[in-house]
C-alpha cells in the first residue's frame, strides 16, 4: 500500500482527519512565517530578538510546534503580518 492510501484510508477516521487537519495548519503557518522572515532577510535570531521571544521558541513555529496565540502575535507583528480568521 503506497502512503497516499494510506492516507486516504486513515482520513476516513473522524478523529484522526481532525488531528491532520489541525498539524497541517501548524505547518502551512509555520512555512507561512519561514517564507517572510526569509524573504526580509531576517534570520532566526534577529526576528526571535525583534518580537521578544527565544530562538528556540521561533525555531519551533517554523518546524509546525504548537505554542500559544500570543507568540503568533508577537512574531507575526514583528514581521508586519497580520493574522486573519477565517471561517471553514
Amino acid at each position: 500500500m503506497f502512503f497516499r492510501d494510506h492516507l486516504n484510508e486513515k482520513l476516513k477516521d473522524t478523529e484522526f482527519k481532525k488531528l491532520f487537519e489541525e498539524e497541517r495548519s501548524l505547518l502551512k503557518l509555520g512555512m507561512a512565517i519561514t517564507e517572510a522572515r526569509e524573504k526580509k532577510g531576517m534570520s532566526q535570531k534577529e526576528l526571535a530578538q525583534k518580537s521578544q521571544i527565544t530562538q528556540q521558541q521561533l525555531s519551533k513555529i517554523e518546524n509546525g510546534v504548537n505554542c500559544n496565540m500570543l507568540t503568533f502575535i508577537k512574531v507575526s507583528s514583528a514581521l508586519g503580518l497580520d493574522l486573519m480568521i477565517n471561517s471553514a
